[in-house]
């Protein structure tokens, strides 16, 4: 399969969230989406990534964008950790990973000297249309929310990259 690129139609899914209930793509046409992977619930990197969406809910609701973060985890750890941590964030569960693939962050990985299969840390804008709109592959959390913002709010006016 090819990488997953700007203007290509955006996998669909059907994942449950932290509640168990059923979230489908194909359900949000009409809106945007947001849709970012990370590796592990409780994680520091993945408990700041999914503060700093959860504080911004509001302002992504105002631009009519729903927000998803997508993990192996599973829907009990996705309770968990969103009570520990107060998330407003829906997190879905994919322990399968057959939608962490179908987007590409399904990676080779190595720390310290050891190779292994992850997540990659990456988040995907979705238009009304279901076409991906922006990509960020290999994300660095800190600052990611406000150009994820950005970069949606230039679509929204019609701009291009």
């Amino acid at each position: 399969m090819s990488e997953l690129q700007e203007g290509m139609p955006a996998p669909d899914f059907c994942l449950p969230d932290a509640d168990e209930r059923t979230v489908c793509l194909a359900e949000l046409r009409g809106a945007y989406v947001v849709v970012y992977f990370y590796p592990k619930d409780n994680s520091s990197g993945c408990t700041l990534q999914a503060q700093s969406f959860s504080d911004e809910m509001e302002a992504f609701s105002r631009q009519n964008t729903r927000v998803f973060g997508i993990s192996p985890d599973s829907v009990r750890s996705h309770k968990r950790f969103t009570e520990k941590h107060g998330l407003t964030v829906r997190l879905l569960s994919d322990p399968d990973h057959a939608v962490i693939e179908a987007y590409g962050a399904w990676v080779p990985k190595k720390t310290y000297g050891r190779e292994y299969m992850g997540v990659e840390r990456s988040t995907f804008i979705i238009d009304p249309e279901g076409r991906v709109a922006a990509v960020w592959r290999k994300v660095k959390v800190k600052e990611h929310v406000a150009v994820v913002m950005a970069r949606l709010e230039e679509l929204r006016a019609g701009g291009a990259a």
